[in-house]
């Protein structure tokens, strides 16, 4: 559901990385490596927010440089910062996305917005959460439609244990029909979702 080729981005004279390949069909993956090695610069390529100098992505099939929005339908991207517009309430960002996916807010996504104790906040504007909170709100969002592919960037970060714990369920029920790759330090998080574990070796990275 998730493959990309060759991919390859600098910035000036530094290569941030180059060959990279992967190829991944429903589950979890988690991309460990150190800091400043471009984690987040290959999640927004795989999230087709920053264009690549090279190579290619496929989300369930469709290709991000030559059948975007067929590609970027499918797809759930939770950025590290996730401020949409900062006016926007938490409310309007979910009818947003679900009217973007041709479906609605439903039981289920209202349950998500519960455990993760969102119902305070549905009607304050996104400049008014805490990180976290907007982080949630993205995070509930992926339940909408029929996505194949969730790309999310240190999710974990600034949610408390009892998100965290909900985040843990998210993942793993995601994980059963889609591709869940996301980003983590945090190696109880990654392997209580039961997420294979790769670094930019892995990913066939040459300097």
């Amino acid at each position: 559901m998730l493959r990309f080729e060759n991919l390859a981005k600098r910035y000036n004279e530094r290569i941030i990385f180059q060959g990279l390949h992967y190829d991944t069909v429903a589950g979890s993956v988690a991309l460990n490596d150190e800091s400043g090695s471009g984690k987040s610069t290959l999640l927004g390529i795989l999230a087709g927010t920053i264009e690549p100098d090279a190579g290619d992505v496929w989300l369930g099939g469709h290709s991000l440089r030559t059948a975007t929005q067929a590609a970027k339908s499918l797809l759930t991207y939770v950025p590290e910062d996730c401020m949409t517009y900062p006016d926007q309430t938490g409310r309007a960002y979910l009818d947003r996305v679900a009217s973007e996916r041709k479906t609605v807010v439903d039981g289920p996504t209202l349950d998500l917005a519960h455990r993760f104790g969102l119902e305070p906040h549905l009607d304050k504007r996104f400049e008014q959460m805490s990180f976290g909170t907007r982080k949630k709100f993205f995070l509930t969002g992926a339940v909408l439609g029929e996505t194949k592919v969730v790309i999310a960037d240190e999710p974990v970060g600034g949610l408390d244990a009892s998100a965290r714990a909900v985040l843990v369920d998210l993942f793993k029920t995601l994980a059963e029909t889609r591709t869940v790759f996301f980003s983590s330090y945090d190696c109880a998080f990654t392997q209580a979702c039961g997420a294979k574990t790769v670094d930019f070796a892995d990913l066939g990275m040459h300097g």
